[in-house]
């Protein structure tokens, strides 16, 4: 499917990379492993990173 569109629209193939939704919803992953710590048993806190 994906040969079909990339000859019919003339484009090339691009890897979006194994992190591509990572990187397109961050918040929703840190929301999905706060949670997932907190089913486990775990107190989450999160303080922002300070980058210099």
């Amino acid at each position: 499917m994906i040969f079909y569109n990339m000859l019919k629209a003339g484009t090339s193939y691009a890897d979006l990379g194994g992190d591509f939704f990572d990187r397109l919803e961050p918040q929703r992953l840190t929301r999905y492993y706060v949670k997932r710590l907190e089913g486990l048993g775990q107190k989450v806190t999160l303080e922002p990173c300070v980058t210099a």
